[in-house]
């Protein structure tokens, strides 16, 4: 605080550190301010009391319905959807097919490379926490109703980093001036998928975890990994 007015300090992504004003912070990085408040036992100041609670709240609140819609949800497209490993099987087996397991099975094969089975004592792994793992379903109808597996962990558990960060994408202004460009320049769009993008530099965020029947003849064994980026991305290039 300078001068009686509040000055957050700012450290760029080059190691350099700026003051910016407190209600420039807030406006662009409202939830991140926020919970920045409440680690530095700073919430109750009058600059920070009458917005952070909202904001908390507000956060809060969408996390629990984006929690409970999926877990609420039973049927996609008139397809019922499993909330379980055990589930998906049983469906696949009252249905007469594989596609649950067909799912699972090309996921696991993209993402088991990320693990590393850990024999030694878990006391011993000081720097890692302890995370659950678990399958979430989805229906993919562009695809012919092609059945989807996605293995997430709860990423939650984990200690935010010192420098937040965040993932960026690309907007409709953004993709409606590229296409613009390459109609006036008669160039050619290619788009293609990135099904799963990896980090390839140690990550501070590492984990263990008992592996579950997602993993087949390993499970209940313990794994260790770090941190992912396991998200599906798009890329548009001209």
């Amino acid at each position: 605080m300078k001068h009686n007015v509040w000055e957050i300090l700012l450290q760029w992504k080059d190691g350099s550190t700026t003051w910016k004003a407190l209600k420039d912070v807030k406006n662009a990085y409202p939830v991140q301010l926020a919970e920045y408040a409440h680690q530095k036992q700073i919430s109750k100041e009058p600059a920070f009391i009458w917005w952070v609670p909202h904001v908390i709240k507000k956060r809060e609140r969408i996390i629990s319905k984006t929690k409970s819609k999926y877990w609420n949800r039973t049927h996609k497209f008139g397809v019922r959807i499993p909330h379980s490993v055990k589930e998906a099987l049983d469906l696949d087996k009252n249905n007469g097919d594989t596609l649950w397991h067909d799912a699972i099975c090309k996921e696991m094969k993209i993402v088991r490379v990320a693990f590393e089975e850990y024999d030694g004592n878990v006391s011993e792994l000081v720097s890692y926490k302890k995370l659950d793992m678990y399958m979430i379903f989805d229906i993919k109808m562009g695809e012919n109703f092609r059945r989807k597996a996605r293995l997430v962990a709860d990423d939650h558990k984990t200690d935010s980093p010192a420098t937040i960060t965040y993932s960026s994408f690309v907007s409709r202004a953004s993709v409606r001036i590229a296409l613009t460009i390459t109609a006036l320049n008669d160039l050619k769009v290619l788009v293609c998928d990135i099904l799963n993008a990896y980090l390839t530099a140690p990550c501070q965020e590492k984990f263990w975890c008992t592996t579950g029947p997602e993993f087949g003849p390993d499970r209940g064994r313990k794994v260790v990994g770090q941190r992912l980026d396991l998200s599906l991305r798009s890329i548009l290039v001209i």
